[in-house]
């Protein structure tokens, strides 16, 4: 499949279903680590806890990836996922931000691992400027931001700043051209059309498992 028809069909699925493409290609590097050729969407389900009918559903929209007897071969079927989600290339990533937040997202392997390079660092607090994450990602001022963004082709922001500061560093993103942003910032944000913000809420996250466990206690308690 071309990046051409990749993109196009990209543009009218749903996010879920580009999450589920995600966990697709994580289950088949497993696969492909272990050492294993080819594999049936049912066999493929039963391994991850995944749902056979909705594999096949998610793939079919994108080509026609099986092999009547076969199923998929674990190592085409990578490729044509990394293409289908724009991994076929290196995707470069600044943070904004660089608290203890933003310096231990710059320094995750699992990035560069999966296609994504952290090719710079920002932060308006002068004392944090010109000096360096334990990887060796430089922090750079904010007002050299747009420029950084053009000469590094900076694909994705991703914002690890107070909530205060939040919108006004989505809205020198955006000035700069960039069309995609990974906000761990609480509260909520405005970006224009064309743009895609993704929220991670760490605290939101916290607080649903908060509640599982009540819950459970909750239940107990009942019992």
């Amino acid at each position: 499949m071309t990046r051409d028809k990749a993109s196009k069909s990209g543009d009218q699925v749903s996010e879920l279903t580009a999450s589920r493409l995600s966990v697709y290609l994580r289950c088949l590097n497993a696969l492909d680590a272990a050492g294993v050729k080819s594999v049936s969407s049912k066999t493929l389900a039963e391994q991850f806890h995944l749902n056979a009918a909705q594999i096949r559903k998610d793939l079919a929209y994108f080509g026609e990836f099986g092999v009547r007897g076969v199923g998929y071969y674990v190592r085409e079927l990578k490729r044509h996922l990394r293409v289908i989600l724009g991994l076929d290339r290196t995707v470069r990533v600044a943070v904004v931000g660089a608290g203890n937040l933003g310096l231990a997202l710059a320094d995750y392997p699992g990035f560069r691992q999966e296609g994504f390079e952290i090719v710079a660092m920002f932060d308006s607090e002068r004392g944090k400027v010109g000096r360096k994450s334990r990887t060796g990602v430089r922090i750079i001022e904010m007002g050299e931001f747009r420029k950084v963004v053009k000469r590094e082709r900076i694909d994705i922001a991703v914002l690890a700043v107070p909530a205060s500061a939040a919108q006004e560093v989505v809205n020198v993103a955006v000035a700069a051209g960039i069309r995609a942003l990974l906000n761990f910032s609480p509260g909520a944000l405005k970006v224009p059309p064309g743009v895609k913000l993704k929220n991670v809420d760490l605290t939101v996250s916290l607080e649903s498992l908060s509640f599982f466990l009540a819950r459970g206690e909750a239940d107990e308690d009942e019992g």
